[in-house]
């Protein structure tokens, strides 16, 4: 797909002018790789640059923009990250960004370290674990639904420093269920362009 296309379809997340030469190869290097290996292995059911695009890049920045300026530094863990959504797309928004993409199952996190390595990227960190075992904590701590979402989303609750946020890529629908599973704290819903059901869930402890 050329990066006239790409553009076009990531337009609705983010202005055109913010769509930076830089960037775009990043998408363009990622969305590569992520064709090419979910051919062999389950890394995303859609299956087209047209579905792949909007949905995993296009909300993730989406996110990043709402959540962070392009000269942050803020440490921040992509919990059960997958295909690396939404956190390598944080990482492409914000260069500066401290990152670790949490990975339990291993071929995903091998998949990881090759997108890590083809892009160039610096300052992110794969980690090969389960939540459960991550010692150190991060100001923001991001997710999509996830497989065993009633159980992640209190691990990836834990892994935030005091003041931290929680930013969850989920349906509407979920956002009550999610909220049940997390300590009292402060929310708020973004709905995401393009979709009259999904939302950018953003939890702060308060205590």
């Amino acid at each position: 797909m050329d990066r006239t296309s790409l553009r076009a379809l990531l337009s609705p997340y983010l202005p055109l002018e913010e769509l930076d030469d830089a960037l775009v190869a990043l998408v363009e290097r990622h969305l590569e790789l992520l064709l090419k290996w979910n051919q062999h292995m389950n890394l995303t059911g859609l299956r087209t640059p047209e579905e792949i695009v909007p949905r995993h890049f296009g909300e993730s920045l989406f996110a990043a923009r709402h959540l962070l300026s392009r000269e942050s530094v803020t440490t921040t863990f992509d919990f059960g990250s997958g295909a690396g959504f939404p956190g390598l797309p944080f990482k492409y928004w914000a260069p500066g960004l401290r990152l670790s993409l949490i990975e339990g199952h291993g071929k995903k996190a091998t998949f990881l370290r090759e997108v890590v390595r083809a892009t160039g990227v610096q300052g992110v960190a794969v980690l090969n674990q389960r939540g459960e075992q991550v010692t150190e904590r991060a100001e923001l701590v991001t997710m999509r639904a996830v497989e065993k979402f009633e159980s992640a989303v209190p691990i990836a609750a834990s892994l935030l420093a005091p003041g931290g946020r929680l930013a969850i890529l989920i349906g509407e629908a979920q956002r009550e269920p999610a909220l049940a599973l997390l300590p009292a704290g402060l929310s708020e819903s973004v709905a995401l362009p393009g979709s009259a059901q999904r939302i950018l869930l953003i939890w702060r402890r308060t205590n």
